[in-house]
């Protein structure tokens, strides 16, 4: 290990890449989006596009972030929920089953109208609680272990003896049809079949009674009054067991990692990870955060780390949104932590990577395989000729084209922070 102390940021614009908006004259949100600071990473440093995963395999923030820090998800992965439940605050443990779940709306003839009940503000936190004391003596034998997290989203845990992650969503991924029934998925291995089986009972009586419940709450008749969208359900997806992967530290020679990170996924991966998690008030995960607030953070507990993982949620937002001028003013939240890290850092000493962790087009409103553009900064950089950040001037960067596995590779190589290979 080279004796260095040159210090690492990986910046991430949530689902900030994108694909042409015809609105736009043909541009990306991130093209048509004002971004002098990221422009200025851009002429000083070198850009990449960036698969990370295969090319043109859509990905998830889970399995994004994992390969982002070095874990190859295809060894690791087990499901998303194990990260959202540990991100809550819940407990996991060998055998737990554990799904992420949205607050939706359902009309009254069980017909999803909105994924997700309007993005709540309010109100979650005392509709989750109906759902545990609804839920206070388990089902069938099994504890039921339920939270909400950020707007609509919440994570459940199931345990037990005798469960299997091995299934099928409820969330149908798509409003205008009911429900979808909890089943053992098609890749359930034949000996696990009984479990999954009764796992899925038991996801399938939760989400009858938790709608029952959410539908009768307070909270919901207010909502009714203000004319907002009920949260009268919880879907489950993303079925998962807890997982078991080596400390970031273990994988890196020694790096000291934390995070300072919006959404309770990538708290609960860093959790795994034994990384620090680090919470900012500001940061809300919400339209609303406060960027410099967590520009700041990175700013003040840099000097206690060797590599601080930072992602900023908004842009994700607007995406699935489908509203172009929120993805801009998302990415311009993201431009202005940048600027607040260039003037407040010791860049002979320190490099940062800013990319995204996935595309989620306007035109789609959902993850897509394209590669993402991403620059690097600082320490160690060699310099191209690009001058501009945004997917068409990535793809002249010096760096080429990489995966997500290749990030930390290239950081550590650029602080002088990682072994050599051979004699």
């Amino acid at each position: 290990m080279a004796g260095h102390d040159g210090k690492i940021i990986m910046f991430i614009g949530d689902g900030m890449g994108g694909r042409d908006v015809p609105s736009l004259g043909g541009k990306t949100c991130l093209e048509a989006a004002n971004t002098p600071s990221l422009d200025a990473l851009a002429s000083g440093g070198a850009s990449a596009m960036m698969y990370l995963a295969n090319p043109g395999q859509p990905i998830g923030s889970d399995t994004a972030h994992m390969a982002l820090l070095g874990y190859d998800p295809h060894r690791y992965y087990r499901g998303r929920g194990p990260f959202e439940a540990m991100g809550v605050g819940l407990d996991m443990q060998p055998g737990d089953v554990a799904f992420r779940c949205n607050f939706s709306t359902l009309d009254d003839n069980g017909i999803i109208i909105d994924r997700r009940a309007g993005r709540p503000q309010t109100g979650t936190e005392e509709l989750a609680a109906a759902v545990v004391d609804a839920f206070k003596d388990g089902i069938d034998g099994v504890q039921v272990f339920f939270r909400a997290s950020v707007e609509h989203r919440a994570a459940l845990v199931l345990r037990g003896e005798g469960l299997s992650y091995h299934l099928t969503d409820v969330d149908p991924h798509s409003a205008g049809v009911k429900p979808s029934l909890c089943e053992p998925s098609p890749d359930c291995p034949p000996d696990e079949i009984a479990a999954a089986e009764r796992t899925a009972a038991v996801v399938n009586a939760f989400v009858e009674g938790a709608a029952k419940v959410l539908d009768a709450s307070p909270v919901n008749a207010q909502r009714a009054a203000e004319g907002l969208p009920k949260a009268n359900a919880a879907l489950p997806r993303g079925a998962g067991e807890a997982v078991d992967i080596p400390p970031f530290s273990t994988m890196h020679g020694g790096l000291r990692g934390g995070m300072i990170v919006e959404v309770d996924l990538v708290r609960g991966l860093g959790d795994y990870a034994k990384m620090d998690v680090i919470r900012v008030p500001a940061a809300t995960g919400r339209r609303d955060t406060d960027e410099i607030a967590i520009a700041a953070a990175v700013v003040e507990n840099l000097p206690k780390y060797d590599i601080l993982l930072c992602n900023i949620k908004a842009p994700d937002l607007g995406g699935h949104d489908r509203d172009p001028e929120q993805k801009i003013q998302a990415i311009e939240k993201v431009d202005r932590a940048v600027g607040h890290l260039l003037d407040n850092l010791d860049w002979e000493n320190t490099v940062i990577m800013v990319g995204a962790d996935h595309c989620t087009p306007i035109v789609t409103g959902d993850h897509t395989g394209d590669a993402v553009p991403v620059v690097f900064y600082g320490s160690g950089v060699r310099r191209d000729l690009v001058h501009t950040y945004g997917e068409r001037a990535a793809a002249a960067g010096g760096i080429g084209q990489i995966s997500g596995a290749d990030a930390m590779t290239l950081l550590r190589n650029f602080v002088c922070r990682i072994d050599k290979f051979g004699a």
